[in-house]
């Protein structure tokens, strides 16, 4: 299945409708993608150079998500006008942004991949864009805490989302802030292929599709700070595989920041600022961040698979999959009890079919949940933090894992390794005028 080169065709932008059109080739295949922008965007802008680069290099990443069911070693990208610094963004996309997609289907690509581009001379004129900040919402606790942060700073901002539902939804309404959603149409072809047999499937880095789309946004409609809330646990790697180690979360590691931060500069002649607001902290301190409050407490999620598709009847949380007991584990330090089961609807701690994924979570046996969650140790303090709390220590998960936990780390790296998580990271690139603005409010 990896003989046949994965071709990338140029994008087109339709200036009256705000439709963007992605085309695709692999082998005898061909694919189709749409991004539908809303109205009201400057329509200069949309025929700036940058906007053309950008929109080029959107193709190229919104790609993966085709190039996947083959996963050749050629991809021919030889029809978008990129420069020749671009090729190293794309590589680090297509190995590492796939890094978990081929340790599961056990596909070795580190090194191998060549992509073709035209190394052209590229246009960079620097836009003219307001001094507001685009901040990426998925409907979870940690974008919350940005808008919070960024609201207790006084520092304007819009909302944004690609195929906006659900509790993206019901918190930006909550949040009340204006949003900019874009739709993405995915070719219907490619996920009825993902299912058949003599094709892969798996995991692609989503945060760098909808960051490039972002991109696009903050030139149509004019931002010049896009703005993640990426922690720092999300740098931490799940399994070594072929050489390096995969990361389910690499697109929202620092190391693709620094990566991603470095090209918007460049192609937007310094226009475009990307960093993430929460890369200093441990999710354990945005738990406590996003605990001080209960105003989103009813409209939030971070559960992937109850993710809603309309609306929002239903449960928000399932109560089962490894984000569920993470985020349930890393409140309960900071909720009581009361609170915390009405959020979820049920005591994650006291079922004992939890058992089992919580010795994974919290790193006695097997290796870091495929999914968002935080650094092992973390866990595993956290565990440890409510051991002996009054409302948890009686619960099915601690009773079973507590002397576990201690025997496996004892209980001087355990508290350490607690402090440790409310001791702010000074790795980040938050710009020095936001981070003068937005810090005090944090404590």
């Amino acid at each position: 299945m990896s003989d046949t080169a994965f071709i990338i065709a140029r994008p087109r932008f339709d200036i009256e409708s705000g439709s963007a059109e992605f085309t695709y080739r692999l082998g005898d295949l061909s694919f189709t993608e749409a991004l539908q922008f809303p109205g009201g965007f400057d329509r200069d802008a949309a025929q700036s150079p940058v906007f053309v680069h950008l929109l080029d290099l959107t193709a190229a990443v919104l790609g993966v998500s085709y190039y996947k069911l083959r996963a050749p070693f050629e991809i021919d990208a030889t029809a978008l006008s990129l420069a020749a610094d671009d090729r190293s963004f794309l590589l680090d996309i297509y190995e590492n942004g796939l890094g978990e997609f081929y340790a599961r289907n056990d596909l070795k690509r580190f090194g191998k991949l060549n992509i073709a581009v035209s190394a052209t001379s590229v246009t960079v004129e620097k836009p003219d864009l307001a001094d507001r900040a685009l901040v990426l919402i998925g409907g979870g606790k940690d974008s919350l805490v940005s808008v919070d942060l960024l609201e207790r700073a006084g520092i304007a901002m819009t909302l944004f989302a690609v195929n906006p539902k659900g509790p993206i939804l019901s918190s930006a309404e909550r949040a009340a802030h204006d949003m900019i959603g874009v739709r993405r149409v995915l070719d219907p072809e490619m996920i009825r292929l993902g299912k058949e047999p003599g094709f892969y499937n798996g995991h692609v880095p989503s945060t760098a599709i909808n960051s490039m789309i972002a991109s696009l946004a903050s030139l149509l409609f004019g931002y010049n700070r896009i703005v993640l809330s990426n922690e720092r646990s999300a740098s931490e790697g799940n399994i070594e595989f072929d050489g390096r180690e995969a990361n389910h979360q690499h697109s929202k590691s620092l190391e693709f920041e620094r990566h991603i931060q470095s090209l918007l500069y460049r192609v937007s002649g310094g226009a475009i600022e990307y960093f993430s607001l929460l890369r200093p902290y441990s999710e354990a301190r945005i738990a406590r961040l996003f605990a001080r409050g209960t105003r989103f407490d009813d409209v939030f999620s971070s559960c992937n698979r109850n993710f809603l598709q309309a609306g929002n009847s239903g449960p928000l949380w399932c109560g089962k999959c490894p984000k569920c007991l993470f985020v349930f584990l890393i409140f309960a330090p900071e909720m009581g009890i009361e609170r915390l089961t009405k959020i979820f609807d049920t005591n994650v701690l006291d079922n004992p079919d939890n058992i089992a994924p919580y010795r994974e979570l919290v790193g006695i046996v097997g290796h870091k949940p495929w999914e968002c969650v935080g650094e092992i140790l973390e866990a595993a303090a956290c565990l440890w933090k409510i051991s002996d709390h009054p409302d948890w220590r009686n619960t099915a998960v601690v009773q079973a894992l507590r002397d576990d936990l201690i025997a496996f780390y004892s209980q001087a790296k355990l508290q350490t390794a607690y402090a440790d998580l409310f001791v702010d990271s000074d790795q980040h690139l938050i710009p020095a005028q936001i981070e003068k603005a937005v810090f005090p409010h944090a404590n």
